[in-house]
């Protein structure tokens, strides 16, 4: 496991690989959130894959960059220099939840340049926040129904990294097929030392996380594209990464029927089996 800042031009990207094996750019959620997020849960691949996990632009323990840079075109542009940084020549790129986002954007804006694309829980367009905004009115149980509705509306003001890990512990259930969970707790053990940037949280949350709209240009993706979700996903819906799979010229689309947003902690076997399958049938491993 080695980790280190790589220049990519105007800033610099921190990371953390490991293991050994065809590279794999893998990027967190949010956003305003690290590579901490995956915690252990892909060490598993680390025998057949060369994980590289990102902190994506002014994220964690990555450099500053100017707030007019933080864009989900500029963070999809990054993933491209980074790679061309670290000199690889075939990659794939795994993104989850916000991350989704940028590698579908990524995808979208860049053919080809990622051998294999990896979208889990993401959406390809704005309008599938209103999944969010169905299922916070129906959170069942009733009673941290108003916790988790605030929790989204704090990201609106955030201004501390405790304020994030607060709105986070408050939002978590949410997430969860099952909203108390016992892995829960487990999962914010294993993410402790999770670095939060406030700021970008607070300028995405005012702007639709991004503002993703690339449903109309999904022909133009010419790698194959494995699209993940939890059957019971309050922020991703089934529809919109049905739209993903059948968007783009060569995608796949597995559905967790036991999971909610989570889908790599609560079916973590059956998620890296199934990563593990797609690169070995694409990347030919």
């Amino acid at each position: 496991m080695t980790s280190r800042l790589v220049p990519i031009g105007d800033t610099r990207l921190f990371i953390d690989e490991r293991g050994r094996g065809y590279p794999v750019l893998v990027l967190h959620g949010g956003p305003g959130l690290d590579h901490h997020m995956y915690a252990d849960y892909l060490d598993p691949l680390q025998d057949r894959l060369r994980l590289i996990l990102v902190d994506q632009r002014a994220q964690g323990q990555s450099d500053p960059a100017p707030a007019d840079t933080w864009s989900l075109a500029q963070m999809a542009a990054d993933v491209g220099a980074l790679a061309e940084a670290l000199e690889l020549e075939r990659f794939a790129v795994l993104g989850h939840s916000y991350g989704a986002l940028v590698a579908l954007q990524h995808a979208v804006d860049f053919p080809g340049e990622a051998a294999q694309s990896i979208i889990s829980s993401g959406f390809p367009s704005a309008k599938y926040l209103a999944h969010v905004d169905a299922n916070l009115a129906a959170f069942e149980p009733e009673s941290l129904r108003a916790q988790v509705a605030d929790s989204w509306e704090r990201e609106k003001s955030v201004r501390t990294r405790e304020d994030v890990h607060r709105l986070l512990h408050d939002q978590m259930p949410f997430h969860f097929a099952h909203p108390l969970d016992p892995r829960i707790a487990d999962f914010e053990r294993r993410t402790a030392d999770q670095i939060t940037s406030p700021d970008v949280l607070r300028t995405f949350a005012n702007r639709e996380y991004g503002g993703i709209e690339v449903e109309e240009r999904l022909g133009r993706v010419t790698q194959p594209v494995l699209v993940l979700v939890g059957a019971h996903d309050r922020v991703s819906s089934l529809a919109a990464c049905r739209s993903i799979a059948e968007g783009v010229e060569q995608g796949e689309m597995v559905v967790f029927d036991n999971s909610g947003h989570m889908t790599f902690v609560e079916e973590n076997p059956r998620y890296l089996e199934v990563v593990a399958d797609f690169l070995r049938r694409h990347a030919q491993l």
